[in-house]
């Protein structure tokens, strides 16, 4: 049974129904079910990637929050490089915050671990249960509850310097063979740019290859899951990958380690003509640099032969740990940060697609040319890693970028890799690990 598409397409519709219905759509998602907090303090960890300085948005967050309930937040930035280890200590521990910003593929591990409180009433309660985005609500319910409020959707899609492609002449490609042509051009005219960057330790950028190339990542039969990372047709699309730095210099030796913040950098400065990226960086990289501003845009991820290779639909929910001595006020910051004004003005600043279908509706109407491409991608090539608990281990292990690593810096064949990579997504897939 293939797990990979999410019926994310349906939303394009539901969204124009739903715009201005929601109860989401009010102000700042406050009600009259405020907790009474005076004196009390909640600690929540939000994650810090690629996304620009969100300091005064944070600030903004905090004073709204104690002027609903009275009580205070202390808002603490986790790197996303970090957040595994740091879940991991803090639960072992009993140390974990009252609610954390959580990868939609970790929250079905968490909530199995029993550490995490079931939130439907409490959603039903606040009139929020209508305005979730399917795909990202579905990824936060495990044994039919949910214990992951949709916060934020997330896409990666190709980016490019579209001033670049104008000076030559060049569209953006649209099969893999145009990814070469176009690369080639670029790299014949501009020897000091990074034609594209294939990093190695980013591992959703890996997968849309795959995927292109009419592979899965890892399918599920009656229970058991069976990573086919070796299988002939992802063998073809993680070769084409990581070709374009072994066989078509368009990378460079330094992004064998790289990670996607990485790529984010030497985009800001303008080093990079092309590569994977996700819908949230354009705003971070005008934040480190302004002068890009006007030179990029945005695809969808070129199919073999046309089409669009799909790209995992990621994003993070919001979740409350069972450690928390007051459910309710920490049920009040999650409702502000998934509703209403902040929620909207929380996707505005980093450019993320929202969580709630209410607000799905300017996004995809967007010209901007940051924007359509991602948009497209969303809701015409949105896929899914395998939907487990165990997902989550694999992801610890970092299978994927370990196999990646190892074929770039020339250690070991495609085959080699992708039979180790098999083997031992398979076993953590099942619990083997």
């Amino acid at each position: 049974m293939k797990k990979r598409f999410i019926p994310i397409a349906l939303l394009a519709s539901a969204a124009l129904v739903l715009s201005g219905c929601s109860s989401s759509s009010n102000d700042s998602g406050s009600s009259d079910g405020a907790q009474d907090g005076a004196g009390q303090t909640i600690n929540v960890w939000l994650m810090r990637g690629t996304q620009p300085d969100m300091t005064d948005f944070y600030k903004e967050v905090s004073d709204e929050f104690t002027k609903q309930t009275g009580a205070t937040v202390k808002i603490e930035e986790v790197p996303w490089a970090d957040a595994k280890t740091r879940f991991q200590t803090a639960i072992a521990g009993g140390t974990t915050p009252d609610v954390a910003e959580i990868g939609n593929t970790w929250t079905p591990e968490y909530a199995d671990a029993g550490v995490l409180l079931p939130l439907d009433d409490m959603v039903k309660k606040a009139g929020l249960e209508n305005d979730m985005v399917e795909g990202l609500k579905d990824s936060g319910v495990y044994k039919d509850e949910l214990y992951g409020m949709p916060f934020y959707t997330a896409i990666r899609a190709l980016m490019y310097r579209s001033d670049i492609m104008t000076e030559l002449g060049l569209e953006a490609p649209k099969t893999w063979d145009d990814i070469i042509t176009v690369g080639n051009a670029i790299k014949a005219a501009h020897p000091e740019m990074i034609t594209f960057p294939v990093p190695g330790d980013a591992e959703m950028s890996a997968y849309p290859w795959i995927w292109g190339g009419g592979g899965e990542v890892a399918t599920e039969n009656n229970g058991e899951w069976t990573s086919e990372l070796d299988s002939a047709k992802s063998r073809e699309g993680i070769k084409f990958f990581t070709d374009l730095a072994l066989k078509h210099g368009f990378s460079t030796q330094g992004a064998t380690t790289w990670k996607e913040t990485d790529i984010l950098d030497n985009f800001a400065n303008g080093s990079v003509a092309m590569a994977v990226q996700g819908s949230w960086t354009p705003n971070a990289i005008f934040e480190k640099n302004p002068a890009m501003e006007g030179k990029l845009a945005a695809t969808t991820i070129p199919g073999k032969t046309g089409g669009i290779s799909p790209s995992a639909v990621g994003g993070s929910h919001l979740g409350i740990f069972d450690t928390t001595k007051n459910k309710e006020l920490s049920f009040e910051f999650v409702k502000l940060m998934t509703s209403g004004d902040l929620a909207k003005k929380f996707v505005d600043e980093t450019g993320f697609f929202p969580g709630q279908k209410s607000l799905l509706e300017p996004a995809l109407e967007s010209d901007n040319p940051l924007v359509t491409g991602f948009a497209k991608q969303l809701i015409d090539g949105g896929a899914a890693v395998p939907v487990t608990p165990t997902f989550g281990a694999v992801q610890a292990k970092k299978t994927t970028q370990t196999m990646m690593q190892a074929i770039l810096s020339g250690q070991k064949s495609v085959d080699e890799a992708t039979s180790e990579a098999t083997k031992e997504m398979t076993d953590l897939l099942n619990g083997n690990n």
